[in-house]
């Protein structure tokens, strides 16, 4: 097992001189500096579902492993049957079938009963298909002409042994455990899973379940991150939350570098008197606190812990969901030692209306109506029933736009944030 290098301290730093910082250069800064922070291990191929490959995986055995039958009918050598015909052959006695093949050899000019996958046999090139022709004892008839290979696979016409079927850095689906089943890969080298924290902090936040007192709010973000990375293939930490008390913070990532790979937090990522994670980061010189040009969010505090790299989320639920989606879902699937993740889009006509200033990029909680892309009623970032209301998110650009009912905007689903 080879572990990763270190997160280099300086890998969320900015070029110096920048300030509100355009989501395209937060997301390239992002995808240029992180790698895997996890170790590597070999795991059965049942196992494997889900899981990041640390190594191309190369084909043990060539696919098909050997020239067999497309088709039930009759094989014979192209040589035998050139031309229209009509074509007699005597047929040899005994079959091919699928696990049962036939050994010997069949003579240019004879034919042999051959069932679907199996084995051709030595002589025999092309399938004639069993509905098209007369059978007797002793021989088979059928017209041509019949092109030479008709209705057979050749061997690794798929792919050849020693092929490299898989790359490094993909999460494996189902059809890719069916892929390299074939190849006889039963053993796939695997990153080990990331391991993320998930914190809370602010006197006003309490779990669900308990009481309230003025004041108080129950803390949303701590069960949506957590669903979040467990739905993304990444194994979810509780860290609880923290008051607003700078030991009990640091306590807390001090307890999250001993037993995750990434920490995910929310509030206190600013730099107001109670913002203690963005303090605390300082402290080590790591600290970087992102003024990003995207609505909601803005600021992103990013900086390493005892060797965990911390990703300090806006505290309010939608910001919160937005910047996750954003910015830390690629980063994650990265640092997990994935490929960088880009949400798949879809340009669709607005149902709504709206004039956007320039300055940021916006998105807006939407879902596809019959007549395109639907936001919900309210823009404040305070509506959380908006989240649940909304299956993705519409991407507004930078720039200054009119949108009017019909004009084609980015829609991306949250489906394709998994």
């Amino acid at each position: 097992m080879v572990a990763p290098p270190p997160l280099r301290n300086d890998c969320f730093a900015l070029p110096s001189g920048v300030d509100w910082t355009p989501v395209t250069t937060a997301l390239e800064h992002l995808k240029s500096a992180l790698g895997p922070v996890v170790t590597s291990e070999d795991i059965p191929l049942t196992s494997a579902s889900g899981r990041i490959l640390a190594k191309d995986v190369h084909a043990c055995v060539s696919n098909p492993p050997h020239a067999n039958a497309a088709v039930d009918g009759y094989g014979f050598s192209a040589e035998a049957a050139q031309g229209e015909g009509p074509f007699h052959l005597p047929l040899v006695k005994g079959r091919s079938a699928a696990g049962a093949p036939y050994l010997a050899d069949v003579p240019i000019g004879h034919a042999i009963r051959i069932l679907t996958g199996a084995a051709l046999p030595n002589g025999v090139d092309t399938i004639v298909l069993q509905e098209d022709v007369a059978v007797d004892t002793d021989e088979v008839a059928f017209h041509g002409p019949i092109k030479a290979g008709s209705n057979s696979r050749k061997m690794g016409e798929d792919f050849a042994q020693g092929d490299a079927i898989l790359e490094a850095g993909r999460r494996l689906v189902p059809a890719d455990l069916a892929l390299m089943a074939a190849a006889g890969v039963g053993q796939v080298c695997v990153y080990a899973q990331l391991r993320v924290g998930v914190l809370s902090t602010g006197d006003e936040v309490r779990n669900v379940g308990t009481d309230l007192e003025a004041g108080q709010i129950y803390d949303a973000n701590r069960p949506m991150l957590l669903s979040l990375l467990s739905e993304w293939g990444f194994v979810p930490v509780d860290l609880g939350r923290a008051p607003d008390d700078r030991s009990q913070v640091r306590a807390k990532l001090d307890e999250a570098a001993k037993t995750c790979d990434v920490v995910l937090t929310s509030g206190g990522a600013s730099a107001g008197d109670e913002d203690h994670l963005s303090a605390l980061l300082a402290e080590t010189d790591t600290l970087n606190l992102w003024r990003i040009a995207v609505k909601p969010g803005r600021p992103l505090a990013l900086g390493v812990w005892s060797g965990c790299p911390v990703f300090g989320l806006p505290g309010n639920p939608v910001a919160a969901l937005v910047c996750t989606l954003i910015f830390a879902r690629p980063a994650l699937e990265q640092l997990a030692g994935g490929h960088w993740h880009q949400p798949t889009s879809f340009m669709v006509p607005a149902d709504f209306t709206k004039n956007k200033k320039q300055g940021r990029m916006e998105y807006l909680r939407a879902r596809m109506g019959p007549n395109g892309a639907e936001v919900f009623a309210s823009e404040g970032s305070g509506r959380i029933s908006g989240l649940s209301w909304a299956t993705g998110l519409v991407e507004l650009p930078h720039e200054s736009v009119t949108i009017d009912r019909g004009t084609p905007v980015k829609f991306i689903p949250y489906s394709s944030f998994r």
